[in-house]
């Protein structure tokens, strides 16, 4: 990731896991942060690589995404004497990255953060890119900083450890830069072979992605593509908190109706291939008043991304109003 005295390595390696001392500068006090889901190996792996290691654990899920949760990890370093040539890594999914870099953000007004994603999701996309955060009254992301990580390691031999509806979560990140950035990508997936090319569709996700940051790396403008399907996606996820969608699935759902009508059975056939939603019950007030409480927003205004076949997008700048009856394509 080439951005000037921010800029750092994404290694992408089968079994890194096992060579993290290597990879990663380890020789200091060490915070891992990882969630209940993860297998505890993964975590103690690093832990035992480093010169001085705690492991904090939190439950998974995005519920742990909060202030609670990030002025905990905050006293333990504090009663630890972490100073600000310490580290913190993380150890997880997207959950666990956005909380674990917004504490590294955070403490002492910045220390060293280093991120190891364990999902499909955190892989292809949140690891890299330098966005931390947490959720706050039930809006996504709202209270969070730019925090780019020293070193990002993306080891796949860590994804067998998830069910297949957690890969299929992730995989929707990746048909979004798919469709606004890569058509060979989302051609992947049409043609039904994604699990059997997860390798490439990583590493093809990355790149976009990569390659959007170092132009725009505190989203000014080219970096909203990254945004494609969040802006309804965001507002399902806030109304649906409660009803345990995950975030991909509702980004796969805010994706739909921001597809030209030619393109939308194709778009819905690859995420039934997936085994993702393509419509849900919604009202389509309460998803409105959400996304109006969403970041992306500027007054009554939102820019979202629309993309009229793969590879091909436009940014548009629309009153909130108007997105309603797009809702409504994903509503039943």
């Amino acid at each position: 990731m080439d951005l000037g005295e921010n800029s750092y390595d994404i290694v992408i390696e089968r079994g890194a896991l096992h060579r993290i001392g290597e990879l990663f500068d380890l020789n200091r006090k060490v915070m891992v942060i990882t969630d209940d889901g993860v297998p505890e190996e993964y975590a103690d792996t690093v832990a035992d690589m480093a010169a001085e290691s705690t492991v904090f654990t939190v439950p998974q899920g995005e519920g742990s995404k909060d202030l609670g949760w990030f002025r905990a990890i905050l006293t333990k370093m504090l009663a630890l004497d972490f100073s600000r040539r310490d580290c913190v890594v993380a150890v997880g999914g997207g959950v666990v990255g956005d909380l674990a870099g917004f504490v590294a953000a955070s403490y002492m007004r910045g220390i060293d953060f280093y991120n190891i994603p364990t999902t499909v999701l955190s892989q292809v996309d949140s690891s890299i890119g330098g966005k931390t955060g947490v959720n706050l009254n039930g809006i996504k992301n709202i209270v969070g900083a730019f925090h780019q990580p020293k070193k990002v390691v993306i080891d796949l031999d860590l994804l067998k450890s998830l069910t297949s509806r957690q890969v299929s979560n992730g995989l929707a990140e990746s048909v979004k830069v798919g469709l606004t950035s890569d058509s060979e990508l989302f051609g992947l997936f049409e043609k039904g072979n994604a699990y059997e090319n997860i390798d490439e569709i990583v590493l093809r996700s990355l790149m976009v992605k990569k390659n959007v940051v170092e132009q725009d790396e505190k989203e000014q403008g080219l970096r909203r593509i990254l945004n494609f399907g969040h802006t309804i996606g965001h507002g399902i996820e806030s109304f649906e908190r409660l009803n345990g969608l995950y975030h991909g699935e509702c980004v796969a759902l805010g994706m739909i109706p921001m597809v030209s009508d030619a393109l939308r059975p194709r778009l819905i056939r690859v995420l039934e291939s997936l085994n993702l939603q393509t419509a849900i019950e919604l009202d389509v007030n309460e998803v409105l008043d959400a996304m109006m409480h969403d970041k992306k927003g500027v007054g009554n205004t939102v820019t979202i991304t629309t993309v009229d076949e793969p590879g091909h997008f436009e940014m548009k700048t629309v009153a909130f109003s108007e997105l309603a009856p797009l809702i409504e394509i994903v509503g039943k």
